[in-house]
């Protein structure tokens, strides 16, 4: 066995030996493969595009879907055939990419306007994962039919999936300003993004006033377009950090939890009805009891959680001779019912990443609807 090994290793000697060998610099070798493949990362996989607002993950589900006619008016159909078909005719990546991208436009506390009509466990606000695609159902939203209208006019181009048997959309007609509705977040190579959720009819009206008004300025934009619309809902409060987000493409801001405090039978109580964007409301509840076992301040009796499908609900109950005022203060500076969120405005446009504004996303948009 070894002479054999030996002898195919000295015909692969030769047969370099005999090649024409290229001297290549390796820095600039590197710096070239380097950025081919961050952009390939970049523009395919973890940057959205600005027209419809989807990474090509998304936007092959949505496709995929309405190919199967999974329309809001079909009974659901389970999630495994919808990761099969999106697997086998368009996306070469693996199931948990495509099952974990198509629970998240399912889930009402991610996204602002779900385009994915789940049934099942999709996960919940507490941070529990979604069930296996094997127990799950889906299928479009309303909301995403307006992603897909006129796609069967030729509205938008189409290009070969990867192995040539199939045509997919490079871009969703998107008759409404999905980006900025629903929001994004991705990691790429060198490049990240975080774009908040905004309110539809805000989003709607903006667009419409750039429309009507194309030299108008950011402060005339604001006037309709007031800012992040998160589904956990929360308080924003004014700040430098929500300007800049919309003049330069980067700001951070704060998000207080919406609070109350009520007299229950001589008692006080701190009620939350509304959480910070992207926190889970369990590791809350445990901050909160962990400060109540040790005492730094006193006056907590319990913490539990009353949330049910009316909606979200943490009841703080204090002592009959509390302050509650300086408790929640406290329990503000110590935990995440505030929270800070940093917006990165970064989508794919004209085929490269670029940092987006107010006006330069709503101009993007426009021309698209026009195109």
């Amino acid at each position: 066995m070894a002479n054999i090994r030996d002898d195919k290793n000295n015909e692969y000697i030769q047969h370099i030996a005999n090649s024409t060998v290229k001297d290549v610099e390796i820095n600039g070798e590197l710096k070239k493969s380097f950025i081919a493949y961050a952009m390939a990362v970049n523009v395919s996989r973890a940057i959205p595009d600005v027209r419809d607002g989807l990474k090509p993950v998304h936007r092959r589900i949505l496709y995929a879907m309405s190919e199967l006619g999974l329309t809001p008016d079909k009974p659901y159909r389970k999630c495994a055939m919808v990761v099969g078909e999106v697997l086998g005719k368009y996306h070469p990546h693996g199931d948990s990419s495509v099952y974990d991208a198509m629970v998240r436009l399912a889930q009402d506390f991610s996204i602002r306007c779900p385009l994915i009509d789940g049934h099942g466990n999709f996960g919940s606000i507490d941070g529990d994962p979604a069930a296996a695609y094997r127990y799950t159902e889906a299928r479009l939203s309303e909301a995403s039919e307006e992603m897909i209208r006129d796609l069967e006019k030729g509205t938008v181009d189409m290009q070969l999936t990867f192995d040539d048997t199939q045509l997919e959309p490079v871009v969703l007609p998107s008759r409404f300003p999905n980006l900025f509705v629903n929001g994004t977040e991705g990691i790429a190579v060198a490049v990240a993004t975080d774009i908040p959720p905004h309110n539809l009819r805000e989003v709607n009206d903006a667009v419409i006033y750039r429309i009507q008004h194309p030299k108008c300025t950011l402060d005339d934009l604001l006037t309709v377009f007031h800012g992040p619309d998160f589904p956990t809902g929360g308080i924003i409060y004014r700040s430098e950090g929500l300007r800049s987000m919309y003049e330069v493409g980067k700001g951070r801001i704060e998000i207080a939890s919406k609070t109350e405090i009520i007299n229950e039978n001589g008692f006080p109580q701190i009620i939350i009805h509304e959480i910070p964007y992207a926190q889970v409301k369990s590791d809350i509840v445990l901050e909160i009891d962990k400060i109540r076992h040790s005492r730094v301040i006193d006056g907590i009796v319990e913490v539990r959680d009353e949330s049910d499908r009316e909606g979200l609900r943490i009841v703080i109950d204090l002592k009959k001779e509390a302050n509650a005022e300086l408790i929640l203060t406290y329990l503000m500076s110590k935990t995440n019912l505030v929270a800070a969120y940093t917006a990165n405005m970064v989508a794919i446009v004209d085929n490269r990443p670029k940092t987006l504004t107010l006006e330069t996303y709503l101009d993007a948009y426009i021309a698209h609807q026009r195109d």
